[in-house]
């Protein structure tokens, strides 16, 4: 008897998959090479050097966005964003009234370890001195 083991886990990567991604990396290792190539050319202008290279990373992302783990980011980022507009910023006034509490809250447990180890200092040298 044969025990056949079934991944749970759906296969989501397909082969189209695998030529976006190749297709990105080559746009994005076009971007570094033509940015080296232009970058030796005094005929081609810093703004359209930018300008070129600006456009082949964002053609490069929006074909690594085309394929499902590029969708999964773009879900997430967006996910994310919407989580941000939820917090709840503190006010100008309660951030500088948290900050100085945190500030005063330092001051007192330096003071405290200082003392600590001001008061082991003693008793170790009048130990010693015995």
């Amino acid at each position: 008897m044969k025990v056949k083991f079934v991944s749970t886990e759906a296969n989501t990567s397909s082969g189209l998959d695998s030529v976006k991604w190749l297709a990105a990396i080559l746009l994005i290792a076009g971007a570094v090479y033509g940015n080296h190539y232009m970058g030796q050319m005094d005929s081609v202008s810093l703004v359209v050097r930018v300008a070129i290279i600006i456009g082949l990373i964002a053609l490069a992302l929006l074909v690594a966005s085309a394929t499902s783990k590029g969708k999964q980011a773009v879900t997430f980022a967006k996910e994310s964003r919407m989580e941000v507009r939820k917090v709840v910023w503190p006010t100008r006034q309660e951030a500088i009234q948290t900050t100085l509490v945190i500030v005063l809250f330092v001051i007192v447990v330096t003071l405290f370890l200082w003392g600590v180890d001001a008061l082991l200092a003693w008793g170790v040298k009048s130990v010693m001195s015995l």
